[in-house]
């Protein structure tokens, strides 16, 4: 039964133009540090001063080291200068309705209710009955930034995602009558022209219903933000920003991979995966994404690949085995490349707000040796690894879309 509890001092944005000024995408959906760099230049009240403040210089050249001290009390004084901006106010005990449409899924907007999840119920080996349950394992040093952040700054501005079954359909429904019942608080359209709409809720009856509808709820599985809410577990914080979807409304878009041959030829290669997958050429195909879960694409030597599992390479009763991710580190990152762990800098994850065309071209340049092409996990799936009380590979998980920063913030 997790807790949803208001934000006791949220800061927001005055209104939606505001909105449109502060609010960015969250730290870890960029490929480099040009990218936000380059949000920077054109919105210089952007949160990102704050949660990426490293890139918040005239060169890039000249930025700090991101998480260093220089860094931290650059982060710090952008913070107070957003708390003290007029385009900033504060509400005192907030909860939230959020909605995110996708232009990939106009008819499905992804709903849910914001507000803090508590710490206490987060599932570990020293909580074994915890009721927020993590689908990854929490790298230390990930986990350290995000609390020497949160410390420095004083606010927890980084959303985590929870996904709750919703099984009678009445946290959906009560979300539904909210967006239908006024005007949102704030709009905005992001870089991927998703559209992000908040309903403030202030009033305690109503806020009360949402609280009892998700206590109701057996548990709620970390979606997204993993290192997050760990963080504020770390630093002894009761509570950590968060958002209570639904499964039936988050979407899944794939978690590709960018690898180097360490030293085989594409033909050694080509010859090696045969072991485990069925190869097929898929001819002149410019780009190229599997329909389907076990299902891959192979894109190397400038042509595309579709590659399926051989039965046996896999135990489909292990709910975390059968995971894409889990069977392309095994058979081909581990086992034909020699790149036994998955945080080898060498493995380039590519996030779903990239597509197949930009690993094409990333091979095409010479940047790296061959790319995989993988389906979005499934939600079934993604719930099975978490109700047998497993891990999900690591960069398996790609939920999109994603929860904007900066609409609300939690000043602690």
């Amino acid at each position: 039964m997790p807790t949803l509890s208001p934000v006791a001092s949220a800061l927001v944005p005055v209104d939606s133009a505001a909105a449109e000024a502060i609010s960015a995408p969250n730290y870890d959906e960029f490929q480099s540090d040009l990218e936000v760099w380059e949000i920077l230049q054109r919105q210089p009240k952007s949160l990102l001063t704050v949660t990426m403040s490293h890139c918040h210089v005239g060169d890039l050249k000249d930025a700090p080291s991101e998480g260093g001290e220089v860094a931290l009390q650059h982060a710090a004084a952008e913070m107070q200068k957003l708390i003290d901006d007029e385009q900033t106010r504060t509400i005192e005990g907030l909860l939230w309705v959020y909605e995110i449409t996708s232009p990939k899924r106009p008819n499905a907007p992804q709903l849910g209710v914001g507000g803090h999840g508590a710490t206490a119920e987060i599932r570990t080996d020293e909580n074994p009955a915890g009721n927020i349950i993590r689908n990854e394992g929490i790298r230390p040093e990930k986990m350290q930034g995000r609390a020497d952040l949160l410390n420095a700054i004083s606010a927890d501005t980084g959303f985590v995602n929870l996904a709750v079954q919703d099984k009678s359909g009445q946290l959906l429904d009560a979300l539904n009558q909210v967006a239908a019942s006024r005007a949102c608080d704030l709009e905005v359209i992001d870089e991927d022209k998703n559209r992000h709409r908040v309903w403030f809720l202030t009033d305690a009856a109503q806020q009360q219903k949402f609280v009892d509808l998700i206590q109701a709820e057996p548990a709620a599985y970390v979606a997204d933000g993993n290192h997050r809410s760990a963080a504020a577990a770390q630093l002894g914080k009761p509570h950590f920003l968060s958002v209570f979807f639904p499964t039936g409304r988050l979407g899944l878009e794939p978690y590709n991979r960018l690898l180097p041959l360490n030293g085989l030829s594409a033909e050694e290669f080509l010859g090696k995966v045969q072991e485990q997958f069925e190869l097929e050429s898929l001819g002149a195909v410019d780009t190229y994404r599997p329909d389907a879960v076990n299902k891959f694409g192979l894109y190397i030597g400038g042509s595309w690949h579709s590659l399926t599992p051989k039965a046996g390479s896999f135990n489909p009763d292990d709910a975390a085995e059968a995971i894409d991710a889990a069977i392309i580190q095994q058979h081909i990152i581990d086992g034909l490349l020699g790149m036994s762990d998955a945080r080898d800098k060498r493995i380039n994850y590519v996030g779903g707000n990239k597509d197949a065309a930009y690993l094409k071209a990333r091979v095409d340049a010479g940047d790296y040796d061959l790319a995989l092409s993988l389906a979005p996990v499934t939600m079934d799936q993604f719930v099975a690894v978490c109700e047998q009380n497993k891990f999900m590979p690591p960069k398996s998980t790609w939920f999109d879309p994603k929860i904007r920063t900066g609409l609300v913030i939690s000043l602690l």
